[in-house]
């Protein structure tokens, strides 16, 4: 993922924190739970790195609704997609998707997660922050935004702390997608193509450092 936030992101994501209610203990609870069953996932010696993988991803579908993330991040595109291209494009979304977020979370495995505080957007709508400690004292924060439907929570954007900046993906993702769509009249192929360089990037970082 490119490392940078822009102005634009970056009030985007102050107005949606920037809120005084406080979020339900549910909410909470829902996001404690799942968080840490997410990063235990990455800690778990019984598996190897394709396992690991493989068990991360499983947690992170049930936790996050992953097409609503793939569909916020195109915007309206997301409508004039024919069924194929919004099948593929989402596809690809969810694999880059949780590449970034295992790429990110994989170096506070172990460790705790806990919820600091929470606000409320609305009455289904409320952003969870949490802190992952690390004995070293390098603490990561990690905010979460959950919707309600239905009696069911779903995470549907999350917001890593990566190298001193916020960042939502979804947020950020959308910014970079919508440009790419308007210079290419929309073109589900082109925004496909780019992801998976995107992904491959990612890919050979992780390879570089492994």
């Amino acid at each position: 993922m490119k490392r940078l936030t822009s102005p634009v992101i970056a009030l985007a994501a102050f107005a949606a924190l920037a809120l005084p209610a406080l979020a339900d203990a549910k909410t909470e609870a829902y996001v404690q739970k799942n968080a840490s069953d997410v990063l235990a996932s990455l800690n778990d010696p019984t598996l190897d790195a394709d396992q690991r993988t493989a068990k991360f991803n499983a947690y992170m579908d049930q936790f996050t609704d992953m097409q609503a993330v793939a569909n916020f991040a195109v915007g309206k595109y997301a409508r004039r997609f024919t069924p194929d291209e919004l099948a593929r494009y989402q596809k690809v979304f969810r694999e880059y998707a949780l590449a970034v977020y295992e790429s990110e979370l994989d170096a506070y495995r172990g460790e705790a997660v806990q919820v600091k505080d929470s606000v409320d957007r609305s009455d289904s709508d409320s952003i969870v922050n949490t802190v992952i400690k690390r004995d070293d004292g390098k603490d990561m924060d990690v905010r979460w935004r959950v919707l309600t439907r239905d009696g069911q929570y779903q995470v549907v954007d999350v917001a890593l702390n990566i190298d001193g900046n916020l960042i939502w993906l979804g947020i950020e993702q959308r910014a970079q997608f919508l440009a790419l769509l308007d210079r290419t009249n929309g073109s589900a192929d082109a925004l496909i193509d780019k992801i998976n360089e995107m992904k491959k990037n990612l890919a050979s970082r992780r390879r570089q450092y492994n």
